[in-house]
């Protein structure tokens, strides 16, 4: 299915191909089912495709920027929170101390989770810290 800009928001115009990572619908996640103690957390997680659609959206109405940040969203869904909050905070700056530091996580990324866009991402921002001097740590 190729989506163009008619198709945003997907939740109101093709509400049937949103899932939560759970695979419930998104009209499962009702009030009734959470106050009957049918939805869980796992049901609130978008879906992988739901970003990777809104990804061809944003593409589709001139916005690779923002495309490009849905895509890396959706290598996210699979990556454990752990690793993700481990992430952010070595990418504040002044929290990691090398850019080793940085091309290790970046690889961690890329080969344990698959996440090659958030890999290229975490690169970036190594070689740009580099360069501004930013590994010296402030905390």
């Amino acid at each position: 299915m190729t989506l163009t800009v008619a198709d945003y928001p997907l939740a109101e115009t093709r509400p049937e191909s949103v899932h939560a990572r759970s695979g419930k619908a998104m009209s499962e996640v009702t009030l009734d089912a959470v106050l009957a103690g049918t939805v869980t957390m796992e049901d609130l997680r978008i879906d992988a495709s739901a970003l990777r659609a809104q990804a061809e959206i944003a593409r589709a109405a001139g916005r690779p920027t923002l495309a490009r940040n849905f895509e890396r969203g959706a290598e996210l869904v699979a990556v454990p929170q752990e690793s993700v909050m481990r992430a952010y905070d070595l990418l504040r700056p002044g929290r990691a101390a090398t850019k080793a530091e940085l091309v290790a996580l970046a690889e961690e990324f890329a080969v344990r989770h698959g996440a090659v866009a958030i890999a290229a991402f975490i690169e970036e921002a190594a070689e740009v810290y580099e360069a501004r001097g930013l590994f010296t740590r402030r905390y």
